[in-house]
């Protein structure tokens, strides 16, 4: 049992690298931990394109206080 558990989580973890790989490439500008967070949220049924349009919306938002600072 312990075998198939360290086999999910190395699993888990290659799947991570990928998919931080291709958001490097996509220039997401997304961290490890914040793609995790992501990642999660879609798996317990939030909408991507919702949950874009919210990081979108966001660095907008931050952008425009940077501005005025």
């Amino acid at each position: 049992m312990p075998s198939q558990e360290s086999d999910r989580i190395a699993s888990a973890q290659q799947t991570l690298d990928i998919l931080y790989e291709m958001s490097q490439l996509l220039n997401t500008h997304l961290d490890k931990e914040t793609l995790t967070t992501c990642v999660r949220m879609i798996e317990s049924g939030i909408n991507p394109e919702a949950l874009a349009a919210v990081i979108q919306e966001l660095r907008r938002e931050n952008a425009a206080l940077v501005g005025r600072a």
